[in-house]
């Protein structure tokens, strides 16, 4: 379960972040999550329920915005939903398609008081 390892990552971040944005409390935090990470949001959303608790951070909604798998194909220069990692270019059945979009891992946003 290495969802668990990325939220503990994720509040670290938050929380280090916080002083400079003079927040004292974390009310959302809006993540952007590529399909390629295999993250299994509910264990992200239960990780952070377990460790928020006793945090500025316990309570804050944490939204996951998920971002699809998406390819650029260097010979018909056509940009596709894709399914697969290794797949060819849907257009022109070419191994050109390089993977632009679904790698992601962010923090979009987080917001509080």
């Amino acid at each position: 379960m290495h969802e668990l390892s990325l939220i503990a990552n994720i509040i670290d971040i938050v929380r280090e972040e916080m002083p400079r944005h003079n927040l004292k409390k974390i009310q959302r935090i809006t993540l952007r999550i590529g399909e390629m990470r295999q993250v299994v949001p509910e264990a992200l959303h239960f990780g952070f329920e377990c460790l928020s608790k006793d945090t500025p951070l316990e309570g804050a909604e944490l939204k996951i915005e998920n971002v699809p798998l998406t390819g650029f194909c260097n010979q018909c220069n056509k940009k596709s939903a894709i399914t697969d990692w290794f797949q060819a270019c849907p257009v022109c059945q070419t191994g050109a398609l390089e993977i632009v979009s679904g790698k992601e891992l962010e923090i979009a946003e987080f917001e509080g008081e």
